[in-house]
Formats: structure tokens, sequence, C-alpha cells
């Protein structure tokens, strides 16, 4: 009989739960409707998110997609790679010049036709390019000497195995034969070296007219972590460069963290070679030659005395005021206060005239 009594309460129980909920959702309905308003206050709106809403302005997805869902929202946000700083007009003539600059020497290097053309500048956080960055691949660490800070040169696999076919005397109108699943010999990475080297020859001369710095190669790496130059939070810009050498090529990317650039921040900032803020050469040069043809007033003192103020007052008509001074003494030549010259008085015709000997120091 106990059984029996379990199952018929049950149903009971479950009634009286769902009136309780109905009751309590009427009650929350009677006080949002009651609720006083103060006045000159704007309607509130009494609608509240669902899950879903919640879930989709966090950028969460929901049903176990396992990320396939496009990221929306703060969570957007929060994994952007791509950092929006303020562009730097002057660093891409000199990424241009970089280029026509390295097909020359790339060209020497080789003897053979190179063309290098620039793909993209962008910018991007330093540990999101560490984490894109395919392998194998070389990483070449080299220093700002003037700036005191670092930079990444980047040699994928297919343009390190393109320098060693041609390097080495590969037959033309063949591409470099890439072998999976072994480091790099020690050739291959002297010869990469090389090329590094040469490049960053090139990056030092194009920026020269901008501010004399110094790219040293400081060590070849071929393990991203151990590339790190710079926090994972911290944004850099990257620079893709594109090598061909007839059916051969690969690429090769600079990046150079902000805190690299920030010595030369304001002169990257310049829309055109030799710009100056505030400044107008044309006005400056017009200011100078005028200032030649300036009239300015001169003074040729004697001598100087200190006297009281009492005499000074008791001077007449007919007063004589000796100088300590003599007919072969030299008399100063000033200009307001600032003293310019000495001379020997004498004269010229019916003037007075002062000789100058020596500058008044």
């Amino acid at each position: 009989m106990a059984e029996p009594n379990e199952n018929t309460d049950a149903p009971a129980g479950d009634e009286e739960l769902s009136e309780e909920e109905k009751a309590a959702a009427a009650a929350w309905e009677n006080m949002a409707e009651e609720e006083p308003e103060a006045p000159g206050a704007t309607t509130r709106s009494a609608r509240v998110l669902d899950q879903n809403e919640i879930d989709s302005l966090l950028g969460i997805s929901g049903g176990g997609g396992g990320g396939s869902a496009a990221e929306s929202g703060i969570q957007a946000i929060v994994n952007s790679s791509m950092v929006s700083y303020e562009r730097l007009p002057m660093l891409e003539v000199v990424f241009d010049r970089l280029v026509r600059m390295m097909s020359t020497s790339l060209r020497n290097f080789t003897s053979d036709n190179v063309e290098v053309s620039l793909d993209s500048i962008s910018s991007i956080r330093f540990g999101d390019y560490l984490n894109s960055i395919p392998l194998p691949a070389m990483m070449g660490v080299f220093k700002a000497e003037e700036w005191d800070n670092y930079g990444l040169l980047t040699v994928d696999s297919s343009l390190t195995y393109s320098i060693v076919d041609v390097l080495l005397g590969g037959r033309r109108g063949t591409a470099a034969m890439r072998i999976e699943g072994r480091p790099y010999t020690t050739i291959e990475r002297n010869l990469v070296e090389r090329m590094i080297t040469l490049v960053l020859a090139d990056l030092s001369t194009t920026f020269e007219p901008l501010s004399k710095v110094n790219f040293r190669f400081d060590r070849l790496e071929t393990n991203p972590r151990f590339a790190t130059i710079a926090r994972g939070a911290n944004a850099a810009i990257l620079a893709r460069l594109r090598v061909d050498m007839e059916d051969r090529g690969g690429r090769l990317e600079l990046i150079l963290p902000y805190a690299t650039l920030e010595p030369v921040r304001e002169l990257l900032l310049q829309m055109f070679m030799g710009e100056k803020f505030g400044r107008d050469s044309i006005w400056e040069g017009h200011l100078t030659t005028e200032l030649w043809h300036t009239e300015i007033k001169v003074d040729a003192v004697l001598d100087e005395l200190t006297m009281q103020l009492g005499d000074v007052m008791n001077w007449k008509v007919g007063t004589h005021v000796e100088l300590n001074t003599q007919p072969s003494s030299l008399v100063h030549m000033r200009c307001g206060d600032i003293p310019m010259f000495r001379g020997q008085m004498g004269r010229k015709g019916n003037l007075i005239a002062v000789k100058i000997q020596d500058r008044n120091r």
C-alpha cells in the first residue's frame, strides 16, 4: 500500500509546484505595472535579455559548435589580431625604396633574374604573428643599434630552398626540391644568413635619409619561441615581401615592433621626405634676405661716468664734464646694449669717424 500512495502523491506535488510558479510570475507582472515613475523621467524598458541574447553579446557560441561559427561581440574585440594604430606614411616610402634596392642586391647576390614586390603592410600583435608563422622557417633576429631595440626577418621554406638551389648551381626552370621532416643543414643556414645580412644592409640604407641607423644581424632561429623580441600583446608593423626568381621564389616577412620605431615616429608621420611641421622654408629665406637690408642704430661711446643724482641736478649751461679718456683711446661701438666693435676715433673731411680695429668682447 506504500507504493500506490507515493505514486498518487507525485502528480499532486507537480500541480502544486506549477501553481506556485504561476503565482510568482503574476506577482512580478503586477509589481512591474504598479511601479511608480519619477516626475519627468523617461519611460524605461522592462524587457529582459534572454540567455541566447546574452551569449550573442558576449560572443559565446552555443550548441557545441566547436568554434566553427564566426566570433562576435566582446569576444571578437578581445581576440582581434588586427591592431588599429596611427598610419606612418613615410614607412611606406621606406619599404618601396627597400624593394628597389633589394631587387638590385639580390640580382648581384644570386647572379639570376630576381624580382622583389611588396605584398602588404599591416599592423598586428606580435604574439599572433608568431603563432601564424608557417613552419619550417628561418627567423633572423636583428638589432637596431641606434634605436636600442630589435626586429625580426622571417624567411619561409620555399625561399630558403630556392636560395640554396640558386647559389649551389641548380638548373633554371625547375622548382626547388623541398624535403620535409628534417632540420636545416649548416650550409643552408649559412647561405640564408648571408642573404639576411644583405637585406639588413639595404634596410639600413633606406632609413638613412630619415635617421642614421645600423641594423645588425644578431642570431638565426628556427623555433618561434626563441625568436621572441617583444611581448605578445605589443603591436608591430608587418611588411610582406615576395621574391621571385623565374620559377622559384618565396616570401620574406619583416616585422618591426612599434617600440623599435618609437625614436623616429615623428619622422615617419611625415607625408613626404623632408616635411617640416609648422615651418615654411620659403618664408624663412625671404625673412633672412630682408634682415640683411634692415637699418639699425649704432652708438659710438667715448666714455661712461657714474655720478650722484644731486651733482647731475646742479648742472648748468657751461658746466664742464671731464671724461676719463684721451684722444688716442678706443671708442666702443654698441647696438643698443650689445657691444659690437672698438675703434680709433679720427677725422675724415669735415666729419668725425671711427676706424674699427677689433670686435668688442
